[in-house]
């Protein structure tokens, strides 16, 4: 017997394809989200044309016919109509909480409608809301979280402690010498492209990098990137990513005070000889539910707040020269040339970027669907880097395995064109450190 799906909006808006993704099962989209989606459909974020390819896709599949009942969504697939009615149940207790005409509780009593006309069927709720989720379950009516686009445990856990291997100490110095040596089988079952190793042998370590196109392990060295020395082994690690041009996309996954943006800025300016133009870029989560619009002031003075912590890393970077060094003059004039941007990642929309070192910062407050958009606008010569900690989530729906940060590490890892770096310690401060470690 098949299942019945009832969608939420949050899921549409998250994935405008999602209701090609519950196999030969049912899918129930109630009038509710509809009116939701109506609200969303203009506008040039990612969530307003979600909005639009949802009604579009919807328009093209009634022009046979009315929606109010099941329509096919094709072959091995399953069924999908709108439920037109706002009403609760007939068995629901006009006193329930669920009688009110907030829009989830309309959802909700689309989904009981749905198990009360269809008993012999398993009725399930999909919503990116946690809080819809609880109340959903609060009156037995099973409820899930949209899985597509969802990673694994493992994906959020991995980091180079796990990539520690044992060599001969033969190998290891021959590594140290000539700077690389073949992999053969020294790393086993993980063996992957552009991922980085502690080679031990006794009490000696080295620093390497697995080459897939010529099957060996080069020796990763400490590099200066514009003033600013890495620390620690897997800032080593992130600095060797960012400065090989043959690796266009790199992913810098890190607590906060671990240096991810301010390596990749660094880095962008040491190579500016290499591309034509830097941008840096951060999704704008709204504050206090407020969209941009309703901030004071034009577009720059609304976008400050959200740009104040790229300028801070580019001030550090100024910080390690003195004022009148041709270093320093040349980041000021790079600013005021536009060769080196900070913006909002809503005004690089629709952009095609060649030459270019793209940093976007704060990336796991993007969803799957905005990634991939993004990494798709890349031209010749251009350099991607994400920046962002999958633990630290402000944007409403997306969680540590649905955002789009960790999808692109778990769907790119082991290709030839992408590196992953996981930064463990943090540098800002102890204090900083503290916090991280026991609050």
């Amino acid at each position: 017997m098949a299942k019945i799906f009832v969608l939420d909006t949050s899921v549409l808006l998250f994935d405008h394809s999602a209701m090609d993704h519950f196999e030969d099962n049912d899918v129930v989209i109630p009038i509710t989200v509809l009116e939701e989606l109506d609200n969303f459909k203009i506008g040039n974020e990612t969530k307003n044309y979600e909005a639009r390819s949802v009604i579009r896709f919807l328009d093209t599949l009634s022009e046979d016919g009315n929606l109010n009942s099941w329509k096919t969504l094709g072959v091995n697939k399953g069924r999908i109509k709108i439920d037109m009615v706002n009403k609760p149940p007939s068995e629901l207790d006009a006193e329930l909480v669920f009688n009110s005409f907030k829009n989830d509780h309309k959802i909700i009593n689309s989904a009981l409608r749905q198990k009360e006309e269809f008993p012999k069927n398993e009725v399930i709720l999909i919503t990116k809301d946690i809080n819809l989720r609880i109340k959903a379950k609060a009156i037995g009516l099973k409820s899930e979280d949209y899985k597509t686009g969802k990673v694994s445990d493992k994906t959020t856990s991995e980091g180079s402690e796990n990539m520690r291997i044992e060599i001969p100490g033969e190998l290891l110095q021959k590594l140290y010498q000539e700077r690389s040596i073949e992999a053969k089988d020294l790393l086993g079952d993980r063996k992957i492209a552009n991922n980085y190793y502690f080679l031990q042998a006794n009490s000696q370590t080295a620093l390497a990098r697995y080459s897939k196109e010529k099957d060996q392990i080069d020796l990763v060295e400490k590099q200066l990137a514009y003033g600013i020395r890495p620390r620690n082994a897997e800032q080593t690690f992130a600095l060797d990513a960012l400065m090989d041009p043959k690796i266009p996309l790199v992913a810098i996954e890190g607590v906060a005070g671990t240096g991810k943006t301010l390596l990749a800025l660094a880095a962008a300016v040491e190579q500016k000889n290499i591309y034509d133009q830097i941008i840096l870029a951060r999704p704008t989560v709204p504050l206090s539910n407020k969209e941009l619009g309703f901030l004071p002031g034009d577009a720059e003075d609304k976008i400050a707040p959200y740009m104040a912590p790229l300028w801070d890393n580019l001030k550090f970077i100024k910080s390690q020269y003195k004022e009148n060094s041709k270093k320093r003059q040349k980041l000021d004039s790079m600013t005021e040339d536009s060769e080196l941007q900070i913006t909002a990642l809503n005004f690089i929309r629709g952009r095609t970027l060649t030459s270019t070192i793209f940093i976007i910062d704060e990336a796991q407050n993007l969803t799957p669907h905005e990634v991939k958009t993004i990494i798709t606008r890349a031209g010749e010569g251009t350099k991607v880097i994400f920046t962002g900690d999958i633990h630290q989530i402000d944007t409403p729906y997306l969680d540590t395995y649905s955002n789009g940060l960790s999808y692109i590490i778990e769907k790119l890892k082991g290709e030839a064109l992408f590196s992953h770096i996981k930064l463990q310690n943090g540098e800002r401060s102890e204090l900083a450190n503290l916090a991280n470690i026991l609050l």
